[in-house]
């Protein structure tokens, strides 16, 4: 089983940008569709972006063009560059594998939050 570990979360102002990662360890993580997850008060968590393990990516219309995923299978890592960020963007973000649906299939880790405010 793939344990997660996010960090990188903090508070910004709107246009302001933040990098995301996501330690993963145990086995597997090389094989799995991998995302990022994010969850606003009051709202349900959605994945807000994804990428295969040989690199292809897909991202949500809200932050199509403002955030890139990108995974590093060697050293068991994923990132989430958020640029352009809006006050909407607001959330705490998780990693997690991605299965069939968009639906997440693994253990959730704490999660890293981010804020985007004047």
């Amino acid at each position: 089983q793939v344990q997660l570990e996010e960090s990188g979360g903090g508070s910004v102002q709107p246009g302001g940008s933040l990098r995301l990662s996501c330690a993963a360890s145990g086995s597997g993580f090389g094989i799995y569709v991998m995302g990022w997850y994010r969850q606003a008060p009051g709202k349900q968590r959605e994945l807000v972006a994804a990428i295969t393990s040989g690199g292809r990516t897909n991202y949500a219309d809200s932050v199509q063009g403002r955030f890139s995923i990108s995974r590093d299978n060697a050293k068991n890592t994923l990132a989430l560059q958020m640029n352009s960020l809006k006050p909407e963007d607001t959330a705490v973000y998780y990693c997690n594998i991605v299965r069939a649906g968009s639906l997440p299939g693994g253990y959730w880790g704490q999660g890293t939050q981010v804020t985007v405010s004047s």
